[in-house]
């Protein structure tokens, strides 16, 4: 959603710029008032924007026999009309998207005023994730984030699971990413990067937890690709005990789920099947290409500490099943003291969910560890 900044009611045509002046600002959108309009980072600019890399006097906008026109003022870092950088001036039109060294907007119209209500912005938001998306690989720009996975028998934490997170407009969550990445067709590119910065950040983990990574669908289908990546993985981080979250959806091959288990266990890593019971439960796979690990989906977790009997003893009976293959099972999206308690009556091995924590930075972990050890012998350096 895009918040509008109110202007007078003028019964003329107002231009617009709608984007972040910040990442951790919403997108506004922005009437070209006056002109010349100036960009940059000068508090005197019609439009100040406070990023380091937008220059004193960045650029200008003109609006010249009703048409918009933008002139770069010789900046450091640029001034680009739909990705192209612009040398002197040109006109620009209702959609265009304009981009002040690394911040992006996109220019709209507005017919009589500019009101103060929120407007909706659904095809602006998906434009300026797409260009906020080439940053997001160029520059790296994910956030890992940690959530923490409890181990029933000893009460404390077995791992975590890495997640992804950015700072990027409309890239905030993994959802946002990789559906910007399947516009472009780069799903397996972004989950290879979104692994190995994983890595980097992991390293400052206190102890030496286990770590459940994700993978995509489409990954399965370039099996050397996702052979590279795992090697390349293990080569960032040769110590670290690493688990391969697999989708149950995407465990449909035998043949190639045997493949992917060998070549795992040949880098020292373990597999783990994800979301079980969201839509079919693969027991034939299950049973055939046993991982070390089974996550129950959150659907399966969800108030089961006030559900039926029969649904408590059909849960159990999953549990005992993938305890009798040799199975650890580990319950997603605990979210209560209740359904805590319950999934360990229910034999459950491990679990996650908010109850236990939520997905954050290394460096909140870290903290914890040092605030309940004076000596600091366990944090890892």
């Amino acid at each position: 959603m895009m918040l509008a900044i109110p202007a007078k009611a003028t019964g003329e045509t107002t231009w617009l710029l709608s984007g972040q002046l910040s990442a951790d600002q919403p997108v506004r959108s922005i009437a070209i008032s006056g002109s010349p309009f100036l960009v940059g980072r000068h508090p005197s600019a019609s439009l100040t924007i406070p990023s380091p890399t937008v220059s004193t006097s960045h650029a200008e906008l003109s609006v010249e026999g009703g048409e918009l026109w933008v002139r770069d003022l010789e900046s450091t870092n640029g001034t680009f009309v739909n990705g192209a950088r612009l040398e002197g001036a040109c006109v620009v039109h209702s959609g265009d998207l304009i981009q002040f060294a690394e911040v992006v907007f996109r220019v709209g119209l507005n017919r009589g005023y500019v009101d103060a209500k929120t407007m909706a912005g659904d095809s602006t938001d998906r434009a300026l994730a797409l260009i906020q998306f080439d940053k997001l690989m160029a520059e790296r720009a994910v956030l890992p984030h940690f959530q923490p996975i409890i181990d029933y028998q000893s009460g404390g934490v077995a791992g975590y699971e890495v997640l992804g997170r950015s700072r990027l407009f409309g890239l905030g969550t993994p959802h946002a990413m990789f559906s910007a990445a399947a516009v472009l067709d780069l799903e397996a590119e972004l989950s290879r990067m979104m692994r190995a910065e994983a890595m980097l950040c992991a390293a400052s983990l206190p102890g030496s937890p286990l770590l459940f990574v994700n993978t995509h669908p489409a990954e399965l289908a370039e099996q050397g690709v996702l052979e590279f990546s795992l090697r390349e993985l293990r080569e960032l981080a040769p110590r670290a005990r690493l688990v391969l979250e697999i989708h149950e959806a995407a465990v449909t091959c035998v043949r190639q789920m045997r493949e992917l288990l060998a070549l795992l266990h040949d880098l020292d890593m373990e597999l783990a099947y994800d979301n079980f019971g969201a839509g079919q439960a693969r027991l034939v796979e299950l049973s055939e290409v046993p991982p070390e690990y089974l996550k129950f989906d959150i659907e399966l977790v969800r108030g089961i500490d006030r559900g039926s009997p029969e649904r408590k003893r059909m849960l159990a009976s999953l549990v005992k099943i993938v305890s009798d293959l040799g199975i650890a099972s580990l319950a997603e999206g605990v979210e209560s003291e209740g359904e805590a308690e319950a999934c360990r009556q229910l034999n459950f091995d491990f679990a996650q969910g908010f109850y236990y924590g939520k997905p954050a930075l290394a460096s909140s972990f870290i903290a914890v560890q040092k605030a309940g050890d004076s000596t600091d012998t366990d944090v890892a350096q």
